[in-house]
């Protein structure tokens, strides 16, 4: 298994890794990295992905280098690697919504976690970053996201998933693979917050959506939000 390095937008790296046999036509873990003054990992990968993700990043930046972690929710392709990457990165600090610190993470990093701001941007040097908490959207209770004010960019988690060994960067539908996913694995909460998440984060105005499994977007990301909105919306009134 091969993790590929791909710039998606300025100073965002895009590392996946495709693994067959999980779908007919395989699926990608994908993390992100953004550089700058303090370097910020979202996602970690698997626990067993930690060799090739680590070795991924250091053809962009010394592993050392790494100041912070963060991830969409709990997860094994999330953050089941979040502790070899404390070890490996001495520097680093986890950041995530008070939630998921009260929640788990406090018992579960190796050093304790950094609540993110509530009201401001989380600025790395090169990046600001806004934490938007996302409840059980897709899903978990602690589920939140990343908005990089810098380069309008939505890390955008599980949101999109995808199937198939796809490009880095598309400017194609996302919609239809997700909801084709989706029918597949039923893994968004489809609950009364889905369609107002949605709709909140189309008005950040995305021009880049980084998604965990599948192609990134880069376009009109509020366009493919509501559109994703619009469909869960029709499930709701087709149930």
């Amino acid at each position: 298994m091969e993790t590929c390095v791909d710039e998606i937008a300025p100073d965002i790296y895009r590392l996946s890794t495709w693994i067959p046999g999980i779908t007919e036509h395989g699926f990608t873990f994908n993390q992100f990295l953004l550089t700058g003054a303090e370097p910020f990992l979202f996602h970690t990968g698997h626990r067993f992905l930690f060799p090739q993700v680590s070795q991924a990043i250091e053809r962009i930046l010394p592993l050392t280098q790494l100041r912070w972690i963060s991830f969409g929710h709990l997860e094994a392709d999330e953050c089941g690697a979040v502790n070899q990457f404390l070890a490996a990165a001495p520097d680093a600090e986890v950041i995530h919504g008070p939630l998921a610190i009260m929640l788990s993470l406090t018992d579960m990093c190796d050093r304790p976690p950094v609540a993110a701001p509530a009201e401001t941007a989380h600025d790395i040097g090169g990046h600001r970053l806004r934490f938007i908490a996302t409840p059980h959207v897709p899903h978990n209770w602690e589920a939140g996201l990343w908005f990089d004010e810098a380069t309008s960019t939505l890390l955008a988690g599980d949101l999109f998933t995808h199937t198939g060994q796809c490009p880095a960067l598309t400017e194609s539908d996302c919609v239809a693979p997700a909801l084709a996913a989706e029918a597949m694995f039923h893994a968004t909460g489809l609950t009364t917050n889905l369609v107002p998440t949605l709709t909140q984060l189309a008005e950040l105005n995305p021009t880049t959506l980084a998604l965990m499994h599948g192609a990134s977007f880069r376009g009109d990301g509020a366009g493919q939000l509501r559109a994703l909105s619009d469909a869960y919306a029709a499930l709701f009134d087709a149930s």
